[in-house]
């Protein structure tokens, strides 16, 4: 019985998430094609979601970055294979570990925040006021902040693969005693365009559940202050775990495709 309320409760979670997201498109192609988008709104957004997060963000990948050269670069100098260390730590940068990281940490910052600035509204009943006005909560307040996570999560990937590389080849020069040069040949010669743009993907994929979950958490706030934090909460918690559990079909869905039309 509790596995069947459990199933149930996942669906209609699944089915409310995908509601709010066709709406959001619709919307969005309304707004384009009548001219009234919100482009304002949307630019407060991003400064917001990618401006402010990029402290967090810059601390992320530069640390991954010299960790990741410290795992595998005493591991490959024994095995005399150091030349291949500037390539292996940027393909798991790329494929993987940027977006990944990177969403985590967008997720606890930027979809708390969502959560719990809609969730306040809410309770308020100042989302009730913008029907009462015959304007769509949708259309005014999730348009910005969907689109705004998803452009904003692609740029941050970039900039996190940026910092983790700056990262990686100083403790690579200094540490383990490769030269800056074999260090950038090595990811010059093993990373391929397609390896950052399956990231980049990926990090797209990434921005647009957690802009969606954080405005349903929102939009979905009850009993007052106590409702607000429980909102927070779950949003962090399910953006995460729905973009580790997204993550492994996105990236079968990217490595078959590689193998079956570009390798």
């Amino acid at each position: 019985m509790f596995l069947v309320r459990l199933v149930r409760d996942f669906l209609d979670l699944l089915g409310s998430l995908s509601l709010l997201f066709m709406q959001t498109l619709y919307w969005t192609l309304h707004d384009l094609r009548i001219g009234r988008f919100a482009f304002k709104n949307l630019i407060d957004q991003m400064s917001r979601i990618g401006v402010d997060s990029l402290p967090m963000v810059a601390i992320t990948g530069f640390s991954t970055g010299a960790v990741l050269v410290v795992q595998i670069g005493y591991q490959f100098s024994q095995l005399g294979a150091q030349r291949y260390v500037g390539g292996v730590v940027s393909m798991a940068m790329a494929r993987e570990l940027a977006p990944i990281l990177t969403s985590i940490v967008v997720a606890g910052r930027v979809g708390s925040s969502i959560a719990a600035e809609l969730g306040t509204m809410k309770i308020t009943e100042q989302i009730d006021a913008l029907e009462t006005m015959a304007a769509n909560p949708v259309e005014y307040l999730v348009i910005p902040r969907f689109w705004g996570c998803t452009f904003m999560l692609v740029i941050l990937t970039v900039f996190t693969n940026v910092v983790g590389m700056i990262g990686g080849s100083i403790v690579a020069v200094y540490q383990i005693g490769l030269t800056m040069s074999t260090f950038q040949d090595s990811i010059l010669q093993n990373l391929k365009i397609f390896d950052l743009l399956g990231g980049l993907i990926k990090a797209g994929v990434f921005g647009a559940i957690i802009g969606v979950i954080g405005c349903y958490k929102g939009f979905t706030t009850e009993n007052g202050a106590e409702g607000v934090g429980k909102s927070t909460t779950g949003a962090v918690v399910l953006a995460i775990m729905f973009i580790l559990a997204v993550n492994y079909f996105l990236t079968v869905g990217i490595n078959n495709f590689n193998v079956a039309y570009i390798q």
